[in-house]
């Protein structure tokens, strides 16, 4: 569903609402030098809850991308302790990263003890015994990069548990787990699926919407004929 830009293009927004989002992302992904130069060259003042935890939150999502996550789970327990003990989805996760070091850098014994000693308990839960299997399968394999698996060998799946482990160091310091833009970018998804299905419902007609999420109105209107 494509609008035509100049159904809303007249609609005001306050600048610092979009101020506050573009901050938000930045401050939720540690980009802490742009956000400090956003602050700086745009006159904001420096939010009340402006966390001073990313230099800590920083190296953690870094160490969990390089695929080191034994340094990311010990930073992690030093920042925000029992965090991986209540989280044992995440532990799991993050523990799988060493495992897949191990397996791409061709040490398959050596991820063979690691999986016998750190995975195979989490096989306890049933939830975690498919994955502990699509693990294991990579040492079936001489060149995992080829095995049905090779997924989790992937950019993508590290910056998944990445992702979640910023999420929930967030949410264990009480602060939104989720960036105001990407609640944004959801809640706007939603409304376009909404309206989708809507559409198929009827014959023509017109939709006038209006969207306010975190400050900022959005507005569409939507004309179709079927």
């Amino acid at each position: 569903m494509e609008l035509d830009p100049r159904q809303y293009e007249h609609i005001a927004n306050n600048d610092n609402d979009v101020r506050n989002i573009v901050l938000s992302y930045l401050v939720h992904n540690c980009f802490k030098e742009t956000a400090e130069s956003f602050i700086s060259c745009t006159g904001m003042k420096l939010p009340a809850d402006y966390p001073v935890d990313m230099d800590k939150r920083k190296p953690i999502v870094h160490f969990a991308l390089e695929g080191n996550a034994l340094k990311a789970i010990e930073l992690t327990e030093q920042l925000a302790h029992n965090l991986l003990e209540e989280n044992k989805g995440l532990h799991f996760d993050l523990l799988s990263l060493h495992f897949v070091q191990l397996v791409c850098s061709r040490k398959c014994t050596e991820a063979l003890e690691f999986a016998q000693t750190k995975l195979t308990p989490f096989g306890k839960v049933h939830k975690y015994v498919e994955k502990l299997e699509d693990f294991m399968t990579l040492l079936a394999y001489e060149e995992p990069e080829k095995s049905p698996m090779f997924h989790l060998l992937s950019l993508d799946y590290r910056q998944h548990v990445a992702d979640n482990l910023n999420r929930a160091i967030l949410a264990h310091a009480n602060l939104p787990s989720y960036s105001a833009m990407e609640r944004l970018i959801q809640q706007t998804t939603v409304v376009r699926q909404y309206l989708h299905q809507e559409l198929g419902k009827a014959n023509n007609g017109t939709y006038c919407v209006y969207i306010r999420s975190f400050g900022v109105i959005f507005w569409s209107r939507v004309q179709y004929n079927l």
